[in-house]
């Protein structure tokens, strides 16, 4: 779908020609309110988890659909993470332990062959 049409409900000025949107026009106003925290938080999931109320899989799950909305990933090449990165983000202060343990505990149950739901560390339906 391509604008072709732009208007001022204000003053009733109407511009025509063909306008461009960014992919970040697809967002639900919810998901783009999102994308602005996470932005002002520097991409920082832990300052996330302070700001937003949620936890970091609820965060990273979201972050995950609007990927996948703006069709930057499929569901094919979500991953969970690795366990250097799990380590990683516990050692800079990012998750705490038990949120390590968890995210460990999920990397464990996929390898035997229990899929992970993304957002909720409950096996997917």
């Amino acid at each position: 779908m391509v604008i072709t049409r732009l208007s001022c409900s204000t003053c009733d000025t109407e511009v025509t020609g063909t306008f461009h949107t960014s992919i970040f026009a697809r967002l639900s106003e919810e998901d783009l309110q999102f994308v602005e925290i996470f932005l002002a938080c520097r991409g920082n999931v832990k300052e996330m988890e302070r700001e937003s109320g949620l936890s970091y899989w609820t965060i990273r799950g979201k972050l995950n659909d609007i990927i996948e909305s703006l069709g930057l990933e499929t569901k094919k090449t979500r991953q969970l993470p690795q366990r250097r990165d799990i380590l990683e983000a516990l050692q800079r202060g990012d998750i705490s332990v038990k949120e390590a343990e968890a995210m460990l505990a999920q990397i464990k149950k996929r390898a035997s062959g229990q899929e992970i739901g993304p957002s909720d560390g409950n096996p997917a339906e």
